[in-house]
């Protein structure tokens, strides 16, 4: 099962700054939280993250996870251990889940309350791909696939749905009809192919002609 959690306002420790680090901190940078990142050495994609204002960072080497996690304040609500001490990484989600707040572990999906897709971007676009943690590799492999499968077309048209939707929702009640007709506006030739030539705007004008056209907008 695949959950897009709200963290708007939520605080995340990523413990391990190194590209594993990197590639797991991605997923939240869009989220809202307050993240940081703890390590003794960070990883150039983590200090591109910290100069884009994305991530907080603190240079540390942890001795006692206990004690760290302890000395953490606030008390995070979510904890990644993505270091490269499989002890270090499994004593830091028995203290963390003790706190009660949700953990993962780099190599002890067993340990960890969630499993980390790999997530395909492109433009407002996100589609995640997991394996139930049977094979990391192949989940990045088909994410790229994914991510080359998606067109500027397709992401216009995603732009054009959101601009119809929100007028239809004004001003149609029927959920039902609304939905027929951004069935139709995606299905409309002409409309795609004005996006496919980039033309958004002239789409649009399209779409709204349609909508017109059959009576479903009275002004």
């Amino acid at each position: 099962m695949l959950i897009d959690l709200k963290l708007d306002g939520k605080t995340i420790i990523v413990v391990g700054g190194g590209s594993e680090g990197y590639r797991k901190t991605q997923n939240f940078v869009d989220s809202g939280a307050k993240i940081w990142v703890i390590s003794k050495a960070f990883s150039s994609g983590i200090q591109k993250l910290h100069e884009a204002k994305k991530v907080a960072l603190l240079k540390t080497e942890i001795q006692d996870a206990k004690a760290f996690v302890d000395s953490l304040n606030p008390k995070p609500d979510m904890l990644l251990a993505v270091t490269n001490d499989p002890k270090l990484n499994l004593e830091l989600v028995k203290a963390a889940k003790s706190t009660g707040c949700m953990v993962y572990s780099v190599d002890n999906p067993a340990l960890s309350d969630f499993i980390l897709p790999a997530v395909a971007r492109v433009g407002e676009v996100k589609i995640a791909v997991s394996t139930s943690g049977k094979s990391p590799v192949m989940a990045r492999l088909l994410r790229q696939r994914i991510e080359k499968m998606i067109t500027p077309e397709d992401l216009l048209e995603i732009q054009l749905q959101a601009h119809v939707r929100g007028i239809l929702k004004e001003r149609v009640s029927d959920p039902k009809v609304r939905t027929k007709m951004l069935y139709e506006i995606l299905n409309n030739d002409n409309i795609k192919q004005v996006l496919r030539e980039g033309k958004l705007c002239e789409a649009q004008e399209i779409a709204m002609k349609i909508l017109q056209k059959k009576g479903d907008l009275t002004s």
